[in-house]
């Protein structure tokens, strides 16, 4: 990674983590893109720049190309099984910093309606980026497409029970455990 890659990352990061904490002290609704601006040490345009809208300074992540990565580098076997291998290795990796960043992340997408919403459309972008790393024929890209999205479905239940449990049960358990409860023991 570049000098430049780095500073940007570092500031997305900077800016992701006070918008967070504003949005969780003061409230989301009640917290503006300048607000988080102000806190950061940044422009409004610099936030802009890192997160197009107000809701990718709580959605932004990026676990899509690594758990793409993941699933591509599987060895063969049932596409259940190798998807959610990658979610729940890339759920196990995290350190307790990045678990409790994402419990603030989660906790908010979870009571923030408009998150809500706009959660699905980063499921999307996961189960895009699933069909992409696999590389499928037009025949396949349905198949491989609607295991993925059910497979993030079971997994954002898992999520859901992870932030009622205030972070304290074995995350990439409880997403192994929601992916049996759909697909059976598929390893």
């Amino acid at each position: 990674m570049s000098l430049r890659d780095r500073q940007r990352a570092e500031t997305r990061l900077q800016v992701q983590t006070h918008a967070i904490r504003l949005f969780t002290d003061v409230g989301y609704d009640a917290t503006t893109v300048a607000d988080v601006a102000a806190a950061a040490g940044v422009s409004a345009m610099t936030v802009y720049r890192h997160f197009p809208t107000k809701e990718d300074l709580v959605l932004y992540d990026e676990y899509d190309p690594v758990t793409a990565s993941a699933v591509a580098a599987a060895p063969p076997g049932p596409l259940p099984a190798r998807i959610g291998h990658a979610l729940s290795e890339t759920a196990a990796h995290g350190s307790s910093s990045e678990k409790a960043f994402l419990l603030a992340r989660l906790r908010l997408m979870i009571s923030v309606p408009a998150l809500r919403a706009r959660h699905l459309d980063s499921q999307y972008a996961t189960a895009d980026a699933i069909v992409g790393a696999l590389d499928c024929s037009p025949e396949e890209e349905f198949r491989v497409r609607a295991t993925a999205m059910a497979c993030l479905g079971a997994a954002h239940v898992a999520l859901i029970r992870w932030a009622e449990t205030d972070g304290e049960a074995d995350l990439a358990g409880l997403i192994r455990e929601a992916l049996t409860s759909v697909f059976g023991d598929s390893d």
